[in-house]
């Protein structure tokens, strides 16, 4: 009897062991997934403190390129940093692509991914560029004058500078296909779209409206592309948007996602719905759009993830956190979708990157 006692108590406590550890799990889970989240899958929490953001991946779809200015890795501001998917961040820092040195944004795999493609202000200053002085409950960003394009191996050794024009040129993304980059540039006096060949040759405008137009990327038919803008239309937001510039400033709360061909024809609207829609970024069908929106939500840093098609109709709500989702890619494949989140922070500020297998419905 005894022994049998205690073989029961012991399958008892191994039956009570295993499922404390199935709730635990199913507890971190729910950190990381809402019920409301149908399209993921899965889904990894991929950096652990500071601010991860911009994660996109390699042509092979076995990396990915993201800017961080985690403390722990002795960072003041974001650099550029090469990771592998099953990589462990918890265990050591990933591989700097960067410089170092300055402030740098909006890295992207180049054809091979032997190369990566980022903007840097480090020409202009090793140290960080200030950051704008908040006033009042106006929230900017900083348009970096010194911030240049260039191409850099994965050991991060430059290998090109791209944009050599006084004033800012940055958010460079690369088409599908490999031969084409678009980027944001000053060099008409207003933000405007460019696009370039790889090697910075054949340099074209493609928007000429007033208003900041950025965070562009192509279709996965290289025919495309699509971008936030913030484009004023009183006097008054003429006026303010003018003073900022000159500044070197932007005012990024009013946003809204657009389209258009590579040779800057059928620029069309995506949405209307009013507060700050950006990060756009192709389905991988091409017709549709996913991006980021405070537009349902109370406060204004309440973001989430949209899709929404590429005529403006059938807009779905894709992720449920409360406070902060944005920079969704699909991997090439479409399987995949890396993103930025505020969830499972412990209640601090820190933004990682989160990983998902991709559910169409």
């Amino acid at each position: 009897m005894t022994l049998t006692a205690c073989v029961n108590s012991d399958q008892n406590s191994a039956q009570h062991k295993k499922q404390k550890a199935q709730d635990l799990t199913e507890t971190a889970k729910s950190k990381l997934i809402y019920p409301e989240e149908k399209h993921f899958k899965n889904i990894r929490q991929l950096t652990f403190g500071g601010d991860n953001a911009e994660a996109y991946f390699s042509f092979d779809n076995s990396k990915l390129v993201f800017q961080s200015n985690n403390k722990a890795w002795g960072l003041h501001c974001d650099q550029i940093f090469v990771m592998n998917l099953d990589d462990d961040l918890r265990k050591s820092r990933p591989q700097m692509v960067s410089t170092g040195k300055g402030r740098t944004t909006c890295s992207y795999f180049m054809p091979g991914d032997s190369l990566i493609l980022y903007a840097s202000t480090h020409e202009g200053g090793e140290n960080c560029p200030p950051e704008p002085p908040r006033s009042g409950k106006k929230y900017v960003w900083p348009i970096y004058p010194t911030f240049d394009i260039y191409v850099a191996d994965l050991k991060g050794n430059i290998k090109k500078k791209l944009t050599d024009f006084e004033g800012y040129d940055a958010e460079a993304t690369l088409s599908p296909q490999g031969d084409k980059i678009v980027f944001t540039s000053m060099r008409s006096g207003d933000l405007e779209l460019y696009i370039m060949d790889v090697d910075g040759s054949h340099v074209r405008q493609i928007t000429h409206e007033l208003g900041y137009d950025g965070g562009a990327f192509f279709s996965p038919d290289g025919k495309r592309l699509v971008f936030r803008s913030s484009r004023p239309k009183t006097p008054e937001e003429i006026k303010e948007y003018k003073e900022l510039l000159a500044q070197n400033l932007v005012q990024p709360t009013e946003m809204e996602i657009y389209t258009v061909n590579v040779d800057g024809t059928d620029l069309r609207q995506i949405t209307h719905l009013g507060k700050a829609n950006w990060a756009p970024y192709f389905h991988p069908s091409g017709k549709k759009i996913i991006f980021s929106s405070n537009h349902a939500g109370k406060r204004g840093y309440e973001f989430n993830l949209y899709m929404i098609n590429d005529d403006g109709t059938g807009l779905e709500r894709i992720s449920a956190d409360k406070t902060f989702d944005a920079f969704p890619m699909f991997s090439y494949d479409g399987k995949y979708l890396v993103f930025s989140s505020n969830r499972n922070n412990g209640g601090t500020h820190d933004t990682n990157m989160f990983l998902a297998e991709w559910v169409d419905e």
